[in-house]
C-alpha cells in the first residue's frame, strides 16, 4: 500500500514474544521495517520452567524473511536486562509492548499466596520493570510508545480469576498515569484488552471459537496506536475477532446531601436511585468537582432520613482503622450497633477506647494488613465471627515515574493490593460457612483515572477494583457482596487554597455513610459496584464503550484498514455506545462479528507503615535538627521584570519593567520565588500518617525581607528547615522555614515560612497547638472602621500563564483539563501570585515592609478583580483582599510590618 504504516529505523521490544499474540507482534513489526527484541522466558502458561528455544524460533523466522531481530531470555521482572539488550544491539528503543503473561486460575477459596504472587510478578511488576527501564530513554529522545495489556477479566472481573483480574485492571491505572506523565515528552501509553487464541486461552475456550480469534486481529490496532502519527494517549481498547472499540469511564450525577450530621447511611439509602442515576452522566478524567458540590451542599437543608440501618450482632473489621477515614468508619459502625475490630499497624487502641467510652464493643489488633490471618484471627478470638471487612489500610510513596524504584513500588503494591487480598482471603472461609459477608474495598480516583507521580499507587488501586469485581462474582451466590469506593476527602490541589468552611466539609466523616450503606442488608444495588464519594456527595462509576467497528473476518486485516475507520472506533456519540458490565458483554461483541463476511457492511490507610507511632515524633524531632541541601537560584534582570509583570506591573511602570530606569527594582514579594524549589530535609510520609499530596492545602505564607535594595540579579542559595508539625486530630499542620542568602557573600536576603494543611494526617500524638512566633503567626484582626486605603486591580486573562514562568509550573494554573480534575471550572491563579498583588498594593501605598504574612482564604480566576483593603496601625498595615466579582475573600488575616 502506498500509505502503509511503517516502522523503519525504530526498535520495538515485545515481551512474551515466543508464541501467540507476542509472536504476531514481533513478526508484524519486523515486516514493517522495525528491529525487534523478541523476549520470552520460555516457561509454561502457568509460569513454570524456562527455555531459550521459543524466542530463538521467532528470531530465526524474522531473519529468514529478511527482517532484523534479537532474542532475549530474561524474565520481565528483569526488565532492565531486556531493555539493555535493545540498547546494546540497536542503540535505541521506540516501542514497548508489555505482553508477557501467565494464568493461575483457581477459585478464591482455594487460592494460595503463590497463585497470587506469581501472577502479580509477571503481569504487574514485569510491566512496571520494563516500562521503568525504557522510560529514561524515551524521555531523552522525546519519543516513546507503550502498550500495556489488560483483559476482559480485568475490566469486568472473571470467576476463578481474582488474581488475574486484579493484575489486569492494575494495568489500566498504571497506563493512565504513564500517559499523563509522558505526554509532554511525546511518550504515549495505551492499554488493550485483547481476546486472542494463545497458550493461555486454550484452556478456557472451545476450539471452534479459538480458530476465529487469531492474534492477527489484535496486531493492526496496536500498530495504529504505536505509530509515530498516533495522538491517542491514556486510552483503553477492547479488541479481538475483527472487532475493536474504545472504553472510558462514565460517572453518574450522583446524590448530594448536606454535609452535616443529617448525612447518614439511612439518608443515602432513601435516595439510592440518585446515586446510580446516569441520566446526566459525566465522562471524567479525574475527581468530581468537589468545590462546586460542597458549595451546593452547604445551601441545602438537612437530609431526609429513611429506614434505620442497624448492625447489631454484626462484627465489622476495619484495616487502617486507627486514624483518619478508618477511624471515622469504626466510630460510625459502632454508633450503628456493630462490634468493631480496629486494625492498625500504628495505634488501634485510641479508637478502641473511644468506642468503649461511648458504650460500644471494640478490640484492637496491631498488625500489617499483609498479615491478614493475624488480623482476622483477632476478630474470631474476640467475637467468634466476622461479617464485614472494610479494606482501608494504605500508604503513599509518590515519585515521578522517571525516579520510581522498587523501594517505592513494592511497599505500595504490598500494603494496598496484597494486603486487601490477604485480609479478604483470611475472612473468606468464615463468610462461606455463614453464607454472609460484606466487603468494601478502597480504590481511589488516582487508580481509576491515573495521577502524576503515582504510577505505583494508581496500579495498586486499580488492581483492587479488578480484584473486587472478580470476587463479587464468586461471592454472590453465597450472599457475600463486594463493592469498591474511591473516597475523595479532597481534590488535586497541591499547594493551593480553600476557604476554611470547605476544609471542614472534607472531613472523613462524610465518606462513612456510603460505606455503611453498602455494608448493610438494605442496599438496592448490593454487589459489584464502583462508587466515588466525598463531602456529602456519592455517585456510581461504570464503563462506557463505543459501538466500535467490526471488520470482515474473511479478509486479512491491515493497520491501514483500522486507521481508515479510526474516527468510528473511538466515537462515543454515534448512538451505538453501551455500558458493558460482564466479560460476556466483551466476548458477545466479538462473537457477533464472526458472521461479518466481506461484502457485508461493517457491524457496528489509613496508615499501615512498618514503624511504631512514636517514630513520627522521632522523625519530626530529627527533621527539625536538619537543614535541607542548599538550592541554587540564579536570576537576571529579565527574571525580575517577568516577576513584576506576573503580579500586575504595567508597561507604564518603568521602574518595574525597564532595566534602564533610574529606580529599577523588583517588588519585595519576589522573595517567595527563590526558595520555591528548596529541597526539604524530610519526606511528608515520614512525619505524618496517611500523607496524600491531594490532601495538601497551602494555608499561610510569611515573608521577611532581610535586605533592601533587593538585588535585581544574582545567585542566591536557599535552605529549608522544618519548624513544627501540629497534630489536629483529623489533620496536621506543617510549617517549613526557608532562609535565602546571597551565594557570594552569605548575607541573608529573604526568609519564608510556608504553612500547609494536611487533611487526614493527624492522630499521631504530636503537639496540639502551634507556637507563637510573632508576626509569622499573628491573627491580624481587622479594625472596626472603614479602611484607610483601598486598591482595586484587575488581573488579566493571561495572568496565571505569565506568573507560572517565575517557577511554579503546576498545570492546575494553565491546563483546563488538569484544573477540572482538581475541581475547578477554569485554571486558577496561583495563591502566591495574588499575594504578590496584595503585597504590591501595600508597598506602593505605605513603602518598604520588613515582613508580610497572609492567610489564603479563597480562589481567584485569571481576569477577576482584586480589591485590597488596608488599615494602618502604627508601624503595621493590616489588610485583606477580596474578589470584586464574587465578593469572596481571597486573602485574610494579613499584615505587613513597615521598615
Amino acid at each position: 500500500m502506498a500509505d502503509q504504516l511503517r516502522f523503519d529505523d525504530q526498535v520495538v521490544v515485545v515481551t512474551g514474544a515466543g508464541g501467540g499474540l507476542g509472536k504476531a507482534y514481533a513478526t508484524f513489526f519486523a515486516s514493517r521495517g522495525a528491529s525487534v527484541v523478541v523476549n520470552d522466558l520460555g516457561g509454561s502458561f502457568k509460569g513454570e520452567g524456562t527455555s531459550s528455544k521459543t524466542a530463538d524460533v521467532v528470531v530465526e523466522e524474522i531473519k529468514a524473511a529478511g527482517g532484523k531481530a534479537v532474542a532475549n531470555y530474561d524474565s520481565v521482572e528483569d526488565g532492565d536486562k531486556i531493555i539493555e539488550t535493545a540498547m546494546k544491539t540497536y542503540g535505541r528503543v521506540d516501542v514497548l509492548l508489555n505482553n508477557a503473561g501467565i494464568l493461575r486460575d483457581i477459585s478464591f477459596k482455594n487460592m494460595k499466596d503463590q497463585d497470587w504472587d506469581l501472577v502479580m510478578k509477571v503481569h504487574v511488576k514485569g510491566s512496571y520493570k520494563c516500562a521503568k527501564a525504557a522510560w529514561p530513554i524515551f524521555r531523552k529522545q522525546k519519543y516513546g510508545r507503550v502498550i500495556n495489556t489488560a483483559s476482559a477479566a480485568g475490566l469486568f472481573g472473571s470467576f476463578g480469576q481474582c488474581n488475574y483480574s486484579a493484575a489486569k485492571l492494575a494495568m489500566v491505572g498504571f497506563t493512565e498515569t504513564l500517559a499523563k506523565e509522558g505526554a509532554k515528552y511525546n511518550i504515549h501509553a495505551n492499554v488493550i484488552a485483547p481476546i486472542a487464541a494463545s497458550r493461555m486461552t486454550e484452556t478456557v475456550m472451545p476450539p471452534d471459537v479459538l480458530a476465529s480469534l487469531k492474534p492477527d486481529w489484535v496486531v493492526p490496532l496496536v500498530a495504529v496506536l504505536v505509530h509515530k502519527n498516533s495522538t491517542e494517549n491514556g486510552s483503553i481498547f477492547e479488541v479481538g475477532g475483527g472487532h475493536m472499540a474504545k472504553l472510558r469511564w462514565e460517572r453518574s450525577s450522583g446524590l448530594l446531601l448536606k454535609a452535616d450530621d443529617s448525612y447518614t447511611p439511612s439518608a443515602v439509602i432513601k435516595q439510592w436511585n440518585k446515586v446510580v442515576d446516569f441520566s446526566k452522566p459525566e465522562y471524567p478524567s479525574g475527581p468530581a468537582d468537589f468545590v462546586s458540590l460542597l458549595q451546593e451542599s452547604m445551601k441545602m437543608g438537612p437530609a431526609q432520613q429513611g429506614e434505620n440501618i442497624d448492625f447489631t450482632g454484626r462484627v465489622a473489621l476495619v484495616t487502617g482503622g486507627g486514624a483518619g477515614i478508618g477511624r471515622a468508619y469504626c466510630l460510625a459502625f459502632a454508633k450503628h450497633g456493630a462490634s468493631i475490630v480496629v486494625n492498625d499497624l500504628m495505634n488501634p487502641n485510641d479508637v478502641v477506647n473511644e468506642i468503649k467510652a461511648g458504650g460500644g464493643k471494640a478490640v484492637g489488633v496491631k498488625a500489617s494488613a499483609e498479615d491478614g490471618d493475624v488480623v482476622v484471627k483477632a476478630a474470631i478470638d474476640a467475637f467468634g465471627r466476622v461479617d464485614i471487612i472494610i479494606n482501608n489500610a494504605g500508604i503513599l510513596r509518590d515519585r515521578a515515574f522517571n525516579n520510581m524504584d522498587d523501594s517505592l513500588w513494592d511497599p505500595v503494591m504490598n500494603v494496598h493490593l496484597r494486603g486487601t487480598y490477604k485480609v479478604t482471603r483470611a475472612a473468606w472461609p468464615y463468610f462461606l460457612k455463614q453464607k454472609y459477608g460484606r466487603i468494601v474495598n478502597t480504590t481511589s480516583t488516582s487508580g481509576i483515572y491515573g495521577n502524576f507521580g503515582q504510577a505505583n499507587y494508581a496500579a495498586a488501586k486499580c488492581g483492587i477494583l479488578g480484584f473486587s469485581r472478580a470476587l463479587a462474582l464468586e461471592g454472590q451466590k453465597y450472599n457475600i457482596f463486594v463493592n469498591t469506593i474511591a473516597p475523595n476527602a479532597g481534590t488535586a490541589m497541591t499547594r493551593t487554597i480553600l476557604p476554611e468552611e470547605l476544609v471542614q466539609a472534607f472531613k472523613p466523616d462524610y465518606i462513612a455513610p456510603l460505606v455503611l450503606a453498602l455494608s448493610s442488608d438494605k442496599c438496592p444495588t448490593p454487589t459489584g459496584g464502583l462508587y466515588e464519594v466525598g463531602s456529602g456527595w456519592c455517585g456510581r462509576t461504570r464503563w462506557q464503550r463505543t459501538g466500535g467497528v467490526g471488520f470482515p473476518v474473511d479478509v486479512k486485516l491491515e493497520p491501514e484498514h483500522v486507521a481508515s475507520k479510526w474516527e468510528k472506533v473511538i466515537d462515543f456519540n454515534d448512538g451505538s455506545a453501551d455500558h458493558p458490565e460482564k466479560t460476556n458483554d466483551s466476548i458477545g461483541k466479538i462473537m457477533a462479528n464472526m458472521s461479518n463476511k466481506s461484502g457485508k457492511p461493517f457491524a457496528v490507610s489509613q496508615s499501615a507503615e512498618k514503624q511504631e507511632i512514636n517514630q513520627y515524633l522521632e522523625a519530626i524531632a530529627k527533621a527539625k535538627e536538619t537543614e535541607g541541601k542548599p538550592t541554587e537560584y540564579q536570576y537576571e534582570e529579565r527574571d525580575a521584570m517577568l516577576y513584576n509583570l506576573g503580579i500586575g506591573a504595567k508597561r507604564t511602570d518603568l521602574h518595574y519593567v525597564f532595566e534602564g530606569a533610574d529606580e529599577f527594582q523588583v517588588i519585595p514579594t519576589f522573595g517567595v520565588i527563590p526558595p520555591f524549589n528548596a529541597e526539604p530535609a524530610f519526606s511528608f510520609d515520614e512525619l505524618v500518617p496517611n500523607f496524600n499530596p491531594m490532601m495538601l492545602l497551602h494555608g499561610e505564607q510569611y515573608l521577611e525581607v532581610k535586605k533592601y535594595p533587593i538585588p535585581t540579579s544574582g545567585k542566591l542559595l536557599s535552605r529549608s528547615k522544618l519548624i513544627e508539625v501540629v497534630d489536629k486530630g483529623n489533620a496536621a499542620i506543617l510549617k517549613t522555614g526557608v532562609t535565602t542568602v546571597n551565594a557570594a557573600t552569605g548575607e541573608d536576603i529573604f526568609y519564608n515560612e510556608m504553612t500547609v494543611f494536611l487533611r487526614g494526617c493527624g492522630g499521631f500524638g504530636g503537639q496540639k497547638k502551634p507556637a507563637d512566633r510573632g508576626p509569622a503567626t499573628a491573627a491580624n484582626k481587622l479594625p472596626k472602621r472603614l479602611p484607610d486605603v483601598v486598591v482595586e486591580e484587575k488581573t488579566s486573562e493571561e495572568q496565571a500563564a505569565i506568573y507560572r514562568l517565575s517557577g511554579d509550573y503546576n498545570p492546575l494554573h494553565v491546563d483546563p483539563a488538569f484544573a477540572k480534575m482538581g475541581g475547578f471550572k477554569v485554571p486558577i491563579l496561583h495563591g502566591l501570585c495574588f499575594m504578590g498583588y496584595a503585597g504590591k498594593a501595600v508597598f506602593e501605598k505605605f513603602g518598604k515592609f520588613k515582613n508580610l504574612k497572609v492567610r489564603f482564604a479563597g480562589t481567584v480566576d485569571p481576569g477577576q478583580t482584586l480589591v485590597t483593603e488596608m488599615w494602618k496601625q502604627g508601624g503595621k498595615v493590616v489588610f485583606q483582599t477580596k474578589v470584586k466579582e464574587t465578593g469572596k475573600l481571597a486573602i485574610g488575616g494579613a499584615a505587613a510590618e513597615l521598615v
